[in-house]
């Protein structure tokens, strides 16, 4: 990892505690900004870049476990607490809530880079699954209206004569459509091609159980 393909972001309302982290993580290449509360760190623009947020959980404006709430609906980088005033009921809390890990002080370096390395890549997969379902979100947008509608029905499991009929077109008519389809939206299978379905959230709205019944 190199400081310029991702950063750690710092809260917390002790400046030693900021100093020293940050020394830590320098030492081990890895960039950080520091915030002194909730409120800074959600009004400062931060790069497009992997991440990870160290955030304790006793701030001067807000608690830890309250801003990771406020931020879950977002793209917020995975979170790491660090505390000095830990119990168990905060430490569930934050793990349920998504949490890569929830070290109370005294905890040693070790501990601390690891559940970093851990977050950083965890962000690094998010990323990369919103990457492609947004590509995959663009291909189903470049199919015609009447290719959103063989999409459907083909994944619905229904013979290219029933979603022919359904239609009110031919079947070779059908199965260029389809053929479109396929190539329109990258998909080596009809296996593929559900998943991507599914990936996208297409409604199911027939079944050719339902059709054969």
């Amino acid at each position: 990892m190199t400081t310029e393909s991702h950063i750690v972001y710092i809260v917390d309302d002790d400046a030693r505690v900021r100093e020293a982290l940050s020394e830590l993580l320098s030492s081990h290449g890895i960039g950080t900004k520091t915030f002194r509360s909730a409120g800074e760190y959600i009004s400062t623009e931060k790069p497009d870049v992997p991440a990870c947020l160290i955030l304790d959980v006793e701030l001067p404006d807000i608690n830890g476990l309250d801003l990771q709430r406020q931020i879950a609906e977002g793209n917020h980088p995975p979170i790491v607490f660090v505390t000095g005033h830990g119990d168990i009921p905060s430490s569930v809390r934050a793990i349920k809530h998504g949490a890569v890990d929830f070290l109370t002080k005294p905890f040693s370096d070790s501990e601390l880079m690891a559940a970093i390395h851990a977050a950083i890549a965890q962000d690094q997969d998010q990323r990369s699954e919103r990457a492609d379902l947004k590509a995959l979100n663009q291909r189903y947008l470049d199919l015609t209206p009447r290719e959103r509608e063989v999409l459907a029905l083909v994944v619905s499991g229904l013979l290219n004569k029933q979603a022919a009929a359904e239609l009110g077109i031919s079947e070779v008519t059908l199965e260029i459509h389809r053929r479109n389809v396929m190539q329109k939206m990258a998909a080596a299978s009809l296996a593929d091609l559900v998943r991507i379905a599914e990936k996208l959230k297409i409604p199911i709205t027939h079944s050719r159980r339902a059709r054969e019944g």
